[in-house]
């Protein structure tokens, strides 16, 4: 397959039965014939798969379950393989559970049964509605038109969250161990809302240098900066549970998140691909050869 043509992944929006999910991944992991660059490009909130039973069981339409995803962001990311790196993309809706979250963020009020104490009930996320399974859709509104099982969460969490987090981690090893460090680029995509009429093209996350490598950064930035885009550091995003969970610079191990605006490529209304669409992918593709050009392996070990 041409690492640069979309992946199976980028199937349109589906209902999907508890069958075939117990025998499909909820991932899609597309790795280049030689690794020569110690990165990892992954996308957790890309998945376009809405198993049967979340469509039983939610209130509102599926636009507006599909106006969580970042649409078509593993597409976009699709050509880094071609320079080397492994590209990571989930394929079940963040709807059903949100890959970026840590599994404790749960929301009380949305389960029959009491939660275990070791829940982060009181993260800003989970009350915002946003939590590892979240409450509230992409347009604001309460999914769900009654309260949920604990087993139902459990399960969410087991079948999805946990397989696809114990890949990614595999790779990071593996890469770590391979080229004496990892760099592992997060893809994201923003409402063109998310800062007003001032939004950026492209806002870059490294919590603050906490996550990240600065030359890192600077490279993604300038790159970036050279292909045409308005970029911004750490505002109004500056990273989520998976650049919090695996950047640890001083370990070898970086991780910086990159959100894309979706009117650059995409109808926020229809969630239809624009002409933008394959200008964005290409640039995409130049900043995963950019990065992989840089010999990270020699700076950053």
């Amino acid at each position: 397959m041409d690492p640069t043509e979309p992946c199976a992944s980028a199937a349109p929006a589906l209902a999907q039965s508890a069958a075939e999910r117990e025998v499909e991944l909820p991932y899609v992991l597309i790795e280049p014939l030689r690794r020569t660059a110690p990165i990892v490009f992954a996308s957790p909130h890309s998945g376009r798969r809405y198993p049967a039973e979340l469509l039983a069981e939610t209130r509102v339409p599926l636009i507006s379950l599909r106006r969580s995803e970042d649409a078509y962001v593993d597409e976009l990311f699709a050509g880094a393989a071609a320079h080397g790196a492994a590209v990571l993309s989930a394929t079940i809706a963040r709807s059903y559970v949100d890959l970026n979250r840590d599994p404790a963020e749960l929301d009380p009020d949305m389960f029959e049964q009491r939660l275990p104490h070791a829940v982060h009930a009181a993260s800003a996320r989970v009350q915002a509605g946003l939590g590892a399974i979240p409450r509230v859709s992409g347009d604001g509104q309460n999914i769900y038109r009654r309260k949920l099982s604990l087993e139902d969460a459990e399960r969410r969490i087991a079948t999805v969250h946990r397989p696809y987090h114990a890949l990614l981690r595999n790779l990071l090893d593996e890469t770590h161990l391979h080229f004496g460090c990892a760099v592992l680029i997060d893809c994201h995509s923003m409402p063109s809302s998310a800062r007003g009429a001032h939004a950026p093209d492209i806002v870059l996350g490294d919590r603050f240098g906490a996550s990240c490598h600065p030359s890192v950064t600077a490279l993604a930035e300038a790159t970036l900066r050279r292909l045409g885009y308005r970029v911004a550091r750490n505002t109004p995003f500056a990273g989520g549970h998976i650049t919090q969970t695996y950047g640890r610079p001083f370990t070898g191990v970086h991780a910086l998140q990159i959100e894309l605006n979706r009117a650059l490529y995409v109808d926020e209304r229809t969630l239809e691909r624009t002409k933008g669409f394959m200008r964005v992918r290409a640039d995409m593709s130049r900043l995963a050869e950019a990065l992989s050009a840089a010999a990270l392996h020699q700076s950053l070990a």
